[in-house]
């Protein structure tokens, strides 16, 4: 029996929808997994249609292409040879009845597989989607593996799409779509909880979520005696999270020992969420091969060489031969297939990667710079403007896509043709080749000040220079004649002239004039994104990026429809805190000196009258609390579900040595009244990177009401009482 055993798996940038493109990307990972000797290759989860379809999987159409594709894959000749396992979704149909009343029904899943029925009458008996794995090998498919527990937290909404399969180590007969059968010459194939048997070992398959659950098979597989586990995945990047994918791969195999494949979809999927790769094969508990967490490879491929008997050993002394297995044995789906070397002469002994994980501030660094890129090149765009008012948030979005362009002339320069051939389309000229990253920020990225009376020059200043020191072309706007423009509209109309409070005016007259400034600046910022490529005699338009932050997000401390109101923004979802060490990051690896500065000064929206030329207002003294105390608030609402009462019994132990109890009142009660008050704000907020398990981002990842009962009286209640006691 052959021992020596090589296997690929791979991170791959699939797009939502681009069939053709998808395609292209999964033969060129099994033609490098091939190239290198492997006679397995696993990819991603939904890799043919791409995971972020959201209800384009209820269309035929989908399900349709997603089986063309599978038959286009099957057909070439680079998958002879080689196990195949990618990902489609499907729905099972089963009928009886008169064959000649059926129509051709096609199934689907983008890591599934849908199956055409015809028998005769035509009774449905159920119609179900699965989120499936097709397994196959030299145009016969051996095994179609639906997904059994469906993630439906944080951003997925699995259970809207698919339904989980609910039989354990249960295997059915399945009809195949007649185009399919057309092509493999089988009627039906094995579809359930199977696993595959080769002449020389057995592998079995999780697909994403259920490696994250406490009854992950693996576990009922390795007692099983299945050796190979593979996952294909569709995990996106959050601030902080790639060490528990890893110990989670690392853990699945230290207990019962085994091979362990991780595959997982790589780029913007065209949605908010950047799907952060790190294709990883383990063995024993070790990981012995492993992929970027952030790049822009297309296709990556991961590949290793192990020995089988290394796992043979292993769980002979760890797993007691005298521990029974419980439950019914898998069915192996047997294949007249090896994937061992046959030549056992020289066996590789398998030697522990070191995974140093990324620090918060280098992932701000790298995975909102690559989802970014994804964008640009994929939105027809020939560049992004930025409103940069010299401050923390616009300096972050600024370094971001300084970042993403030092991420692409490292690219360039390390033989990335494809990244190459998109910057070439992007700035429209088939000659260019970037040598510097400054140099192609200045063709990829404008940014303007936009000042007003309440400007300051201590900003202007900072945005200039942190604009020469990046390369972006910037440009100085007065909106001062807008503003008056504007004001002189209402005058006319009403006879009144609003006041700022220093100048003797009402609050509601103070916020209305601060609203006009912020509201002109984004008029602006569209006018000048669409022709300002114009004006210079280039084509194309430019995005307008966003700079808000993922703390003012949650009280509304922005003006709705003001320079937050962008394309994208690749800071939405991350805290200010996190933000700043992010500048304080960027100071010593890209020696943006000019960030020192914009750290130092006071967050400010300067939106108010100066006094003797310097800023008096500030945004932590606008809110109410500190960035700091609205970062543990944050994570309080989302993370730790609480409302009001739970946050304040939380809070008064925390910060015990800093508040007193009504204090702490006090805070939580302005906090749950701004909130309420703004919760509208996040239903037309800009879409934004989803970065935070924290987010406020009302798309589809933190739902609430958008109108509430802002006096929170019996809550508020609850808490007073408690104050009440303890004081």
């Amino acid at each position: 029996m052959g021992r020596k055993v090589t296997l690929a798996t791979c991170s791959l940038n699939q797009w939502a929808l681009d069939f053709e493109g998808n395609l292209t990307r999964i033969l060129k990972s099994i033609e490098i997994a091939k190239q290198r000797g492997a006679k397995y290759r696993l990819g991603p989860e939904l890799e043919i249609c791409g995971y972020g379809c959201a209800d384009h999987f209820y269309e035929s159409d989908t399900l349709l292409h997603c089986f063309q594709v599978l038959k286009s894959l099957m057909e070439s000749p680079l998958t002879q040879d080689i196990i195949c396992d990618v990902g489609m979704w499907v729905i099972l149909f089963k009928t009886l009845g008169n064959r000649k009343n059926l129509k051709k029904y096609m199934v689907s899943n983008a890591f599934n597989f849908t199956y055409i029925c015809s028998f005769h009458r035509p009774v449905m008996h159920h119609n179900v989607r699965y989120n499936c794995r097709v397994i196959f090998l030299n145009k016969k498919i051996l095994l179609i593996r639906p997904k059994m527990l469906l993630a439906n937290y944080g951003n997925n909404r699995e259970f809207r799409w698919f339904s989980p399969w609910s039989r354990p180590r249960y295997v059915e007969e399945y009809f195949l779509p007649r185009m399919i059968q057309d092509l493999t010459g089988q009627t039906t194939v094995p579809f359930g909880d199977g696993v595959l048997s080769t002449k020389d070992t057995c592998l079995g398959s999780e697909i994403c979520a259920e490696l994250w659950n406490p009854r992950s098979p693996h576990v009922d597989m390795g007692l099983d005696g299945i050796e190979i586990f593979t996952n294909s995945s569709a995990s996106y990047h959050e601030l902080r999270k790639a060490d528990h994918r890893v110990n989670l791969i690392k853990s699945a195999t230290t207990k019962s020992g085994g091979i362990y494949l991780f595959a997982n979809q790589k780029g913007c999927d065209g949605d908010r969420l950047y799907y952060d790769g790190c294709a990883m094969i383990a063995i024993n508990g070790d990981i012995v091969a492993r992929g970027a967490q952030f790049s822009l490879e297309d296709v990556e491929v991961v590949t290793a060489t192990l020995d089988l008997e290394d796992v043979r050993s292993y769980r002979g002394e760890r797993c007691h031969p005298h521990m029974e297995y419980e439950h019914k044995p898998y069915t192996r789906i047997k294949t007249d297939f090896s994937l061992s070397d046959c030549d056992d002469r020289c066996l590789p002994t398998h030697q522990p990667v070191e995974w140093i994980f990324h620090t918060p501030e280098e992932e701000i660094s790298l995975g909102p710079a690559c989802w970014l890129w994804d964008y640009l090149r994929r939105s027809g765009q020939a560049g992004f403007l930025l409103p940069l008012s010299g401050g923390v948030d616009s300096s972050s979005t600024a370094c971001i896509v300084y970042s993403m362009c030092v991420q692409i002339c490292q690219a360039i320069k390390d033989g990335n043709s494809q990244v190459l051939e998109d910057v070439q389309r992007v700035v429209n000229d088939s000659s260019y080749r970037p040598e510097d990253p400054r140099e192609l920020c200045g063709h990829l990225f404008t940014t303007c000040y936009m000042a007003s009376e309440n400007s300051s020059e201590d900003t202007r200043n900072r945005a200039k220079d942190l604009a020469a020191q990046i390369g972006s072309n910037h440009l100085n706007i007065n909106i001062d004649m807008a503003v008056k423009g504007m004001l002189g509209i209402f005058s006319m109309v009403t006879g009144k002239w609003p006041q700022f409070c220093a100048n003797g005016g009402s609050a509601r007259e103070n916020l209305a004039l601060q609203n006009v400034q912020a509201r002109i600046r984004m008029i602006l910022a569209y006018l000048f994104a669409q022709l300002c490529l114009w004006a210079q005699g280039k084509p194309g338009g430019l995005l307008v990026l966003g700079s808000a932050n993922v703390d003012e997000s949650l009280t509304g401390y922005f003006t709705k429809y003001d320079c937050s109101s962008a394309d994208i923004n690749p800071i939405g979802g991350v805290s200010k805190m996190d933000l700043k060490c992010f500048l304080q990051y960027c100071v010593k690896s890209f020696q943006l000196t000019a960030l020192i500065g914009i750290l130092d000064a006071p967050p400010t929206a300067e939106l108010e009258p100066l006094t003797d030329g310097k800023v008096v207002q500030t945004d932590e003294a606008d809110m109410g609390m500190t960035y700091s105390e609205l970062s543990v608030i944050g994570r309080l609402r989302k993370i730790s579900k609480c409302g009001p009462y739970s946050m304040f019994c939380k809070l008064i132990h925390s910060w015990k040595e800093t508040f007193s109890p009504s204090q702490v009142a006090t805070k939580v009660k302005h906090f749950f009244r701004m909130y309420s008050i703004n919760r509208h704000k996040m239903t037309t907020v800009t879409p934004s990177y989803h970065a935070e398990n924290y987010s406020p981002d009302d798309n589809r990842f933190d739902l609430r009401p958008f109108l509430y009962n802002t006096q929170w009286a019996w809550q508020f209640r609850c808490i007073d009482n408690e104050v009440a006691m303890m004081e």
